[in-house]
């Protein structure tokens, strides 16, 4: 959204009125909160049956007591149940705790220390670490990556992922050794990658042997209407592909059940796992199978898993619809800002004018409407146009969002008129300036 694309005049003209709107939000003295992808009260609800289970009933279908140790891959009925819902095979799937992110650090932290199964060497003793990432993405993948040092390398993200182009250029370098990926419903612009996509990443050449790429499919049921797209059998593609070692796949019921006290899962080749399984071993004697019977119990088979999303999209479906109908209404018109309509996920992503993102998310602090930080979807949160914005619609009631979001959209109005006035964007430290270009980083680029 570039200033010189906006209708000057036609924004001009309403800012008497936008000044009006926003000094009325700011006297209602609100608290609304748009900023993490958390589940609602409601939505919590759905799994209250949870704390009640497994009762008495700590054994397995097949006879394994719960209540004692060992068990590392999880047990095996929960893997089967969740291996159905992803349409992959159970013997590749391991359950776990609660998180998937703490799998995933993991992953990084021990082939950064001990090298993974294909490594010629640990990452430690490499020179100059890279770690592909595309954009706008996932802040907490970025902190992993950013706290062991790597270079993040960006690059765009497309309507049906990764621009493969610039994957496949930069794959060239033996010193980026992984890339993050959201394939459904992505973290925040709601794009699901195309079958396509994931042939081209499972098969092209890599100058790295131990290129690893984290395949977190953590939405992968988060659907927001009745229908539920195929899980891309990844596994199948990257062995097909000769590439068998090259994805960690990921999951979790963190949103599906209780947020803080669900069952993440890792799958990937044999190889991987036994790889993983050697270190996991050693760091501790096994996963929460109490836990991973209630669920069990709960879920009861991958049509109950759907079956509850159905009651998720229920609650979620109207609040995303809400959204975009405010955006529409407000700034349909205004050639200000465009957003994502995603059919899945926890978020819309929303570009503004460039150079004015970090002014809204200040505008709507200073209104009692918090947001997610400028730059949040990018590494090191440096957006480097200042335009990209996550929202989370998830928390606030419905007559909630509505006021936030109308509070949101006369922020964006307001900062481009300021732009506008100013004669040029707004840097991200609040400054007048010459507009941003393409060239400055709409194509990807690289955080130190």
């Amino acid at each position: 959204m570039k200033l010189e694309n906006i209708n000057r005049d036609q924004l001009l003209a309403v800012q008497d009125e936008v000044k009006a709107a926003y000094q009325e939000l700011k006297d209602r003295n609100l608290n609304l909160d748009l900023t993490r992808g958390k589940p609602s009260t409601e939505q919590l609800d759905f799994s209250t049956d949870l704390l009640s289970l497994p009762g008495e009933s700590y054994r397995t279908p097949a006879g394994t007591d719960t209540r004692n140790y060992g068990g590392l891959t999880g047990i095996t009925e929960l893997r089967e149940l969740w291996a159905d819902v992803l349409g992959i095979p159970a013997d590749n799937v391991f359950a776990g705790d609660a998180s998937s992110l703490n799998i995933m650090f993991d992953l990084i932290s021990w082939s950064y220390t001990f090298g993974n199964n294909d490594s010629p060497k640990p990452w430690a003793v490499e020179d100059d670490l890279k770690w592909i990432c595309p954009v706008p993405g996932y802040d907490r993948h970025h902190s992993i990556t950013e706290l062991f040092g790597f270079e993040m390398v960006t690059v765009p993200l497309t309507d049906e992922g990764p621009d493969m182009d610039k994957v496949r250029e930069l794959v060239k370098d033996p010193a980026v050794k992984g890339m993050w990926t959201v394939p459904m419903f992505s973290n925040p612009t709601g794009v699901t990658y195309s079958e396509k996509i994931a042939r081209e990443l499972a098969e092209m050449e890599t100058a790295a042997p131990d290129f690893r790429i984290v395949w977190d499919n953590a939405y992968a049921v988060h659907t927001l209407t009745n229908e539920f797209p195929d899980v891309i059998n990844i596994l199948d593609v990257a062995e097909k592909a000769g590439n068998p070692n090259r994805f960690w796949f990921m999951s979790s019921t963190s949103k599906i059940t209780l947020a803080g006290a669900g069952v993440a899962f890792f799958a990937s080749s044999k190889e991987n796992l036994d790889w993983y399984s050697s270190i996991a071993g050693v760091r501790g004697i096994g996963p929460n199978k109490i836990n991973q019977l209630a669920h069990l119990q709960f879920l009861e088979s991958p049509e109950g898993v759907r079956a509850l999303m159905r009651k998720h999209a229920g609650v979620l479906g109207p609040k995303f619809t809400r959204v975009v109908e405010v955006l529409e209404r407000r700034l349909g018109d205004m050639h200000v800002a465009e957003w994502t309509v995603p059919e899945g996920g926890y978020f819309i992503s929303v570009n503004v004018v460039d150079g004015t993102a970090s002014r809204v998310v200040e505008l709507a602090k200073e209104a009692g409407v918090s947001l997610t930080a400028a730059g949040a979807t990018y590494p090191l949160k440096k957006d480097p146009n200042d335009r990209n914005l996550r929202l989370a619609p998830s928390m606030p009631t419905m007559d909630d969002l509505e006021v936030a979001m109308d509070g949101f959209a006369t922020c964006v109005l307001l900062a481009a008129i300021e732009a506008v006035n100013e004669g040029g964007a707004v840097d991200a430290d609040g400054q007048a300036g010459a507009p941003h270009t393409a060239e400055d980083g709409a194509e990807g680029g690289i955080a130190h």
